[in-house]
C-alpha cells in the first residue's frame, strides 16, 4: 500500500474511531461542572495533581462563573478560609461546590465513571486518609462519627493554623 492510500484509509476511518471511543465508559458530570482531567489538572490550594477521584473537588461561582478544582476536601477548607475577601461570592447561594463520593470501590483515574458527585455544602465528612493528610472524605448521608461541612472545614483549619504556629 502507498503512502497516499494509508493516509486515505487512515482519514476515512477517524470518525468510526471517534464513534467508538464513545461507547466506552462516559463520566457523568454534574450540571455546571467542568470536567476534572484526573492527573493533569492542579489543586488550586496545595499545587498537586488531582488523581484520586474520591477525594476531588471543584467549585464554581462568581459573576464570571470561576471554577477552582481541589485534590482534597481539606484544601476546599483551607481555601475558603484564606480566600473568602478575594472572592466573597463563595458564601454566596448560588456558588456550586460538587466532592466526590469517598466511598467509591476503586480510586484509579480510570473509574471516574464510577464517582458519585456529592453537593460539597450539604455532603457528611467521615475521617479517610487522604491525598494531603487533612483525612476527610464525603459522604452522601449521615454516618457515625461523621461532621458537616461547616465542622469539617473548622476542624481542618484550626489543626493547620495549630501546625503552623
Amino acid at each position: 500500500m502507498d503512502r497516499r492510500r494509508f493516509l486515505e484509509a487512515g482519514f476515512a476511518l477517524t470518525p468510526l474511531a471517534a464513534f467508538l471511543s464513545a461507547c466506552g465508559k462516559s463520566v457523568k458530570w454534574p450540571e455546571g461542572m467542568k470536567p476534572i482531567m484526573w492527573d493533569r489538572d492542579i489543586c488550586v490550594t496545595c499545587n498537586m495533581v488531582i488523581s484520586d477521584p474520591r477525594f476531588a473537588g471543584e467549585m464554581r461561582g462568581g459573576p464570571k462563573d470561576t471554577v477552582f478544582k481541589f485534590d482534597d476536601p481539606g484544601c476546599v477548607a483551607l481555601w475558603l478560609d484564606d480566600k473568602a475577601a478575594a472572592y466573597p461570592w463563595m458564601k454566596e447561594s448560588a456558588t456550586k461546590l460538587w466532592m466526590a463520593s469517598a466511598n467509591i470501590t476503586n480510586g484509579k483515574p480510570d473509574a471516574s465513571a464510577d464517582v458519585v458527585w456529592l453537593d460539597g455544602f450539604k455532603a457528611h465528612y467521615l475521617t479517610k486518609t487522604s491525598p494531603m493528610g487533612f483525612n476527610f472524605g464525603a459522604v452522601a448521608e449521615p454516618q457515625d462519627k461523621s461532621v458537616d461541612f461547616s465542622t469539617m472545614c473548622n476542624h481542618v483549619v484550626t489543626q493547620f493554623k495549630k501546625g503552623r504556629a
